[in-house]
């Protein structure tokens, strides 16, 4: 039993797919294929049960899978812990974002870290919250920028700003005469949408009460996967859309296509957050990282609860 063959086995049930987890573990396909045979033979148990359309972990499988993954994370302590003595801020950090923060974060952040961090090289990645989670555990990722609410075993998080929505939309849309937008007002609308698996979608519902996850919309929906995309379909006056701050600068529009109306108060907003592995034995370069995201962003302190 090596770390490679459970890191195959991990990497499996979480894609469900031989071909998939072949190309994270950066191996062929027969490799893994074999590796994940050799453990199975060697402990005498079907790990998966394999179909033509489907890979599925088998109940004993799911035993074998969890505690491989703790392995896993306590093999990278040991990585860790051997850099523990040596520079903090040399070593590489791998940092994910969500969709909605990456883009307009990293462009701010790279050049801040490299400033404040020279010689620690930066691996970034932009993913779904529930991918950059299992990255963050499996030790693929060093610290992840998510939204909160997030919630994870032996993982902390830090709240770093709050940052309120916005509402876009063509100009000349007879709502640009008006100085706040009611979130009431966007069931009237189609309303454009990120597509499932985006927090910011589910925020988005939440700070409009009729049209909660599960209620049929009185409104035509338009989903997209980036909020670039549909920034374009309100340029081109397919409906409004909700932003968050930080992208609503982020455009090569000229003046008199895109106009934009903060929401009536109480403004929604999100939290972004970083979260990182409370075993992660470089704390300086955590805190690094956390100063230089709330120096790019353009949201403010998180609001201190009781």
């Amino acid at each position: 039993m090596t770390l490679t063959e459970l890191r195959y086995i991990v990497t499996l049930a979480q894609e469900q797919h031989f071909g998939r987890a072949a190309e994270r573990c950066h191996v062929s396909q027969p490799t893994l294929s074999v590796g994940v045979k050799k453990l199975e033979d060697e402990l005498g148990v079907l790990i998966f049960e394999r179909t033509k359309s489907a890979v599925r972990l088998t109940p004993v499988g799911e035993g074998i899978v969890t505690q491989a993954q703790k392995v896993l994370e306590q093999a990278q302590s040991i990585r860790e812990l051997a850099q523990a003595g040596k520079n903090q801020l040399a070593a590489p950090l791998k940092v994910g974002a969500i969709y909605t923060v990456g883009p307009y974060m990293f462009p701010h952040l790279i050049p801040q870290l490299h400033r404040v961090a020279p010689d620690m090289p930066l691996y970034i990645e932009e993913n779904f919250t529930h991918v950059l989670r299992d990255k963050l555990r499996t030790g693929e990722l060093d610290a992840i920028i998510i939204a909160l609410p997030f919630q994870e075993a032996d993982v902390l998080t830090k709240p770093l700003y709050d940052e309120p929505f916005y509402v876009l939309m063509p100009a000349g849309h007879p709502w640009t005469a008006k100085k706040t937008i009611d979130s009431q007002m966007l069931n009237d609308k189609s309303l454009l949408l990120l597509g499932e698996g985006h927090c910011f979608r589910d925020q988005v519902l939440e700070a409009c009460p009729t049209t909660r996850k599960g209620e049929a919309p009185s409104h035509t929906t338009v989903e997209s996967s980036s909020l670039e995309t549909i920034r374009h379909m309100v340029a081109s006056g397919l409906g409004v859309s909700i932003l968050p701050l930080s992208a609503v600068d982020s455009h090569h529009y000229s003046a008199g296509v895109l106009d934009i109306r903060p929401l009536t108060p109480p403004v929604p907003f999100r939290t972004v957050a970083i979260a990182w592995r409370a075993s992660f034995p470089r704390p300086k370069a955590i805190e690094i990282l956390a100063d230089s995201i709330r120096l790019c962003s353009v949201g403010k302190p998180p609001v201190a609860k009781d």
